[in-house]
């Protein structure tokens, strides 16, 4: 499994506008839904606001990883964002977030979903890549530095 097999290049954020937690992950579910890999955006948004309450998903340096299962969904959806001002996400370590990547999958599949969530924690653990990440301009840029960096 690749990322890119769960993340289009049309599912990537350059500039989010959300301040918090709660609309930042809105403004991306709304992302899957522009795409059209979604037709309702509230079930995914609760879903994912829900897994928010067993604990933030902020994993530190930069990054979280909201995520969740439903019925409604038949595949694995991922969503890139990327803030720039950074945002308050209750991380583990404390400090803003400014990556977000947003999970979404079936319910009846929870072994995919966890290998994604592994696979997606993994290519954030790079200190170098989170800042490249950061610093792309365009789409193309993020798509390629995930690519090179999943291939390895």
């Amino acid at each position: 499994m690749k990322i890119m097999d769960f993340l289009s290049q049309d599912a990537i954020v350059i500039d989010l506008k959300s301040e918090d937690k709660k609309s930042a992950i809105t403004e991306l579910v709304d992302v899957l839904k522009n795409t059209k890999k979604i037709k309702k955006t509230d079930e995914i948004v609760n879903v994912v606001l829900e897994r928010e309450k067993l604990g933030s998903t902020g994993i530190g340096q930069g990054v979280a990883i909201p995520h969740g299962k439903t019925d409604i969904l038949h595949e694995q959806l991922g969503v890139l964002g990327i803030s720039h001002k950074g945002i308050e996400f209750n991380s583990l370590d404390g400090d803003l977030v400014y990556i977000i990547f947003l999970l979404a999958g079936p319910v009846e599949v929870a072994g995919q979903h966890l290998k994604a969530l592994s696979k997606i924690s993994r290519l954030f653990k790079d200190k170098f890549l989170r800042q490249a990440i950061r610093d792309a301009t365009t789409k193309e840029e993020i798509v390629k530095i995930i690519q090179q960096e999943d291939s390895c």
